[in-house]
């Protein structure tokens, strides 16, 4: 069922004031992503780069160990939680909010353990266990679309229609969690750009955001992805920036609250210029 749309989300520890949006700083400490694969696989780097993304202005900082590109093959836990856990630790301990991008309950659970307020679930938190322990320890989630994996995701996806499929998908999801016991307030919702999606049906979700916002509050993923690319003809993911600004203004005037996103100076900018005019009273 929908519900009315919130500007707070809770978290596990925190309670963050969406009414603004807010950005979530990308730290990904893997050799394989598609934008900053190989950038932070060193400690030292990686604390160093998640604290610059908070500096800049990210309200969160969501960490990932395991990359979910097109195309990508899963990881071992194991080696996952080689990557993330320190990460989780030393960020956590100096007040960064944390969020860990994975959908295996034994890495969000370490992350939790080591202070990390949010699951970011590629999956919806479909494996068994997650939602569980999410309730458990009063975190936020993250239940996002994909469809297929990451190594199908991309194989000719195809819709009747797009907006009425994602959005039914995410409303099982959320009914679903909500009845194993997570709490509604903590979850928000992620319509999954570039995750089994052409250009057209990134676009046309892009359109549609309000819908999806009715229901949660809405964290959307355009940064630096393919679809960018192809609309500027911008090859190299790492010039994207200014495309991704682009969306999350055009997102936040949408309805979206939260953006995952690589520079946060630059959307940062954006959201400031979205925000000021969609608060902006008329004159009398």
């Amino acid at each position: 069922m929908a519900g009315s749309l919130t500007n707070t989300w809770k978290l596990r520890t925190k309670e963050l004031d969406l009414s603004a949006g807010l950005l979530m700083g990308v730290l990904n400490v893997t050799p394989d992503s598609f934008s900053d694969g190989g950038l932070f696989v060193d400690e030292t780097a990686a604390i160093t780069r998640g604290l610059e993304l908070a500096s800049d202005g990210a309200a969160i900082v969501d960490i990932g160990g395991e990359s979910t590109r097109p195309g990508a093959e899963p990881i071992p836990p194991d080696v996952e939680l080689r990557r993330i856990v320190p990460i989780v630790e030393a960020l956590s301990g100096e007040g960064v909010v944390v969020s860990i991008d994975t959908y295996k309950p034994v890495v969000a659970e370490a992350a939790l353990v080591r202070g990390a307020e949010i699951v970011n679930d590629v999956t919806g938190a479909a494996a068994p266990g997650m939602a569980e322990l999410v309730a458990a320890a009063g975190a936020g989630l993250v239940l996002m679309h994909m469809r297929g994996s990451p190594v199908t995701m991309q194989d000719n996806p195809h819709y009747e229609d797009v907006v009425t499929e994602v959005e039914e998908y995410l409303l099982r999801r959320l009914d679903t969690v909500t009845a194993i016991g997570v709490d509604r307030e903590r979850v928000a919702l992620d319509p999954g750009m570039g995750f089994g999606k052409t250009l057209d049906h990134n676009l046309e979700l892009l359109r549609n955001l309000g819908r999806l916002a009715r229901h949660a509050p809405l964290v959307l993923g355009t940064s630096r992805k393919g679809f960018l690319g192809r609309i500027t003809g911008i090859e190299h993911a790492a010039d994207r920036d200014l495309a991704t600004a682009v969306t999350t203004a055009l997102g936040f005037v949408n309805g979206a609250r939260v953006f995952r996103v690589h520079d946060v100076s630059s959307s940062r900018q954006a959201l400031s210029v979205a925000n000021a005019m969609v608060t902006a009273k008329e004159p009398d």
